[in-house]
């Protein structure tokens, strides 16, 4: 297991195979959605995120139903990435908790100005990192 998903496990409460799954599906969110030159510099960076993006980034993507649908059409990325995240037994606190260190230790790895681009890129993301 590596760092990241160690971290996330420990100070977010949650199991590390659920943190695994958890860190892949927001960084492949992340990958499809936010400033490219950027996300990439932020995942390259990271020990260990390229697999879980490669493993985990089509888990939960589309279907959700009629709810995620709706989602999808009402602005969907933050708001469906929360939803995919819930459907793997995870709250909002633990989602915040997710997103905040996830984004911690970007920082760490990428610098504060390659995370920036990224949160800024993305629309709703600032208000949960």
């Amino acid at each position: 297991m590596n760092e990241l998903v160690s971290r996330v496990a420990e100070n977010v409460g949650i199991a590390p195979d659920v943190a695994e799954k958890a860190i892949g599906m927001m960084l492949g969110f992340l990958q499809r959605e936010a400033d490219d030159g950027a996300v990439a510099k932020m995942i390259e960076a990271i020990p260990g995120a390229s697999e879980l993006v490669a493993k985990f980034n089509g888990e939960g993507a589309g279907g959700g139903g009629l709810l995620g649908g709706l989602m999808a059409s009402f602005g969907g990325g933050v708001m469906a990435l929360g939803q995919q995240l819930m459907s793997q037994g995870l709250g909002m606190g633990e989602i915040t908790g997710l997103a905040k260190e996830t984004m911690a230790v970007a920082r760490e790895y990428a610098g504060d100005e390659v995370v920036d681009t990224v949160v800024a890129s993305v629309p709703g993301l600032s208000q949960f990192v």
